[in-house]
């Protein structure tokens, strides 16, 4: 091998083992630091196109569970108002069954109609008070159901419909207005009252299924979101116990690439043996 100041060889060699090192060991401190294997598309640009496209489904099942969570808390108010409802016309027909009956005379008559219209404003206002972010279901202001989402391309949905438990209307036909202060009235009210009963507990069972539907559509998107996000870290999670143990080796590896290059730097020095007087 040629003896040369000008050309050591040797330290080159050093050199670039110790630079590789260095490159080596600075990815591992980036995994260890950021707990990724891929982190940027140049770690491996297929692998974390794909990662990319799983994260943005993850994104967009957020906002599914975001618009189930409202859809399933509007759908408890309205049940919640509407079991109530049921109870107060339980005790309407109380009051109405009572009316019906010829011996009472005018004051007690009077008492009961009291009572009666009392529970009907009572009704008016749990159905204006069944809102939850600004959506009710209970007093016809929506329409005839309101849409949520249900996939992350927003193709499909879940519905909610509307169940007008209004006064008067076509679920509860007891009138605003009705009253109970002759047999005849108390009469005619105790057959739409009945009618009113059943309709409203219809409506709730409807109301019912429905929320379950997006319960459980709800804990579906949950469990993918979790499936999706395993996915994601099983294509670009760093294997923590591994990169750990291949740090240390790189430091030691640093540590002799160093003292390589050291001992390579000072082989020139052999040069100045040769050029001693004797």
């Amino acid at each position: 091998m040629t003896i040369s100041v000008n050309t050591n060889k040797s330290a080159l060699t050093a050199l670039q083992n110790l630079n590789r090192t260095n490159d080596e060991l600075a990815n591992t401190q980036n995994r260890v630091n950021t707990g990724l294997r891929i982190a940027n598309a140049k770690d491996n640009a297929a692998v974390w196109a794909i990662a990319q496209g799983q994260r943005a489904d993850i994104g967009a099942l957020g906002a599914v569970r975001m618009s189930l969570d409202r859809a399933q808390s509007i759908a408890e108010v309205s049940m919640t108002a509407g079991e109530t409802i049921s109870d107060l016309l339980v005790d309407l027909k109380s009051k109405v069954v009572a009316a019906m009956d010829t011996s009472l005379d005018t004051a007690s008559r009077t008492a009961l109609d009291s009572d009666f219209k009392s529970i009907l404003r009572q009704i008016t206002q749990v159905v204006s008070n069944a809102t939850f972010d600004g959506a009710n279901l209970l007093d016809g202001s929506v329409g005839a159901n309101i849409q949520f989402l249900a996939n992350a391309e927003a193709t499909q949905r879940i519905t909610l419909s509307t169940q007008n438990m209004s006064l008067g209307g076509s679920i509860l036909t007891v009138s605003g207005t009705a009253s109970i202060t002759t047999v005849t009235l108390a009469t005619n009210v105790l057959t739409a009252l009945n009618t009113s009963i059943s309709q409203v507990n219809q409506a709730l069972g409807n109301l019912g299924s429905q929320g379950k539907q997006i319960e459980a559509h709800l804990g579906f998107v949950s469990k993918l979101t979790d499936v999706l996000e395993a996915g994601v870290g099983n294509l670009v999670d760093a294997d923590l116990a591994k990169e750990s143990a291949r740090l240390q080796g790189l430091q030691v590896q640093q540590q002799l690439g160093a003292q390589a290059l050291s001992i390579a730097n000072q082989a020139p020095q052999i040069v100045l043996q040769l050029f001693r007087g004797g």
